[in-house]
Parts: C-alpha cells; structure tokens; sequence
C-alpha cells in the first residue's frame, strides 16, 4: 500500500497479515491488510476496536454469530465495522477476536466479545464509518483496504 514502510512490505512479501492506525482529523484511518479477502476485513475490525480499547489481556465471555449479506467488498467492509459499533453502542460488547468464511450469500462472521466493563478504553468510541476515499482490493500481496472512522 502507498505509505508503506520497508518493514510492512517485507511483511506484506512473507504473507503476514494486519492493520495500523492512523490520526486523520477527528477522525482514525485504519489500514489492514491480510492474505484473504476474510483476513484482511477481520484486521480492519481488530483495527478499529485498537482505535479505542486495549483487549491484549481480555478473555472473551460470549461469542456472537451474524451473517453479512451478499454485497460488494467495500459493502462487507462497512456492514462488518457497523456491526462492531452497533454491538459496542446497543450492547457494550466488544470484540476480541474475529472470525470470517465467506458462504454462498455472503458471509458468516463470529464475534468473541467482552463486556465494556472487562476492557481497557485506551480512546474515543467510533461512531460512524466514512464511505469517504474508502478501498477495499486485491493487491500484489493478497488483500488490502483503507477506511476512516469517525470517533
């Protein structure tokens, strides 16, 4: 990805995958990148739930299912980070770990989450998420995708 450092792309080459943060304005800019379409879309999650909460020595009390409709990558990507924030604001869960396997209408998604009580807020809680100079797409590497969040 544009941006990238000697470090990321060398990780990029060895088929690892992740996300970085960046301040933009009031708002985050989340890069992920992963081997697969499903990887890269669970980093942007992980990603956005960094922006906001320490969950490196959280153990996960529920795990939560939903599926994701057939739609376009950059819809999967929103659909995915709507839902987190929706879990955090409705429910005050947070995810810990991710998971997602693309089906034959979408995709199913699985949430290992905690309470907002058991977490560390290291920040603001996003709000909303920005069609704005939104990517999603293969690359040379396997998958990449760049959003902003409002927090």
């Amino acid at each position: 990805m544009v941006g990238d450092t000697d470090d990321d792309r060398q990780a990029r080459r060895q088929g690892s995958s992740g996300h970085r943060t960046v301040p933009h304005a009031d708002d985050i800019r989340i890069d992920a990148w992963g081997t697969s379409r499903e990887r890269c879309l669970v980093e942007a999650a992980l990603g956005m739930v960094e922006c906001f909460a320490d969950v490196t020595a959280v153990r996960p009390t529920a795990v939560e299912r939903f599926h994701l409709g057939e739609g376009s990558d950059e819809d999967l990507l929103i659909a995915l980070l709507d839902e987190v924030a929706h879990r955090l604001e409705a429910y005050g869960q947070v995810p810990v770990d991710v998971e997602a396997e693309t089906t034959d209408d979408g995709m199913d998604v699985r949430l290992a989450v905690a309470g907002l009580a058991d977490v560390e807020i290291v920040g603001a809680v996003p709000r909303e998420v920005s069609w704005h100079e939104l990517r999603m797409a293969p690359d040379p590497y396997g998958w990449s995708c760049a959003v902003t969040v409002d927090m």
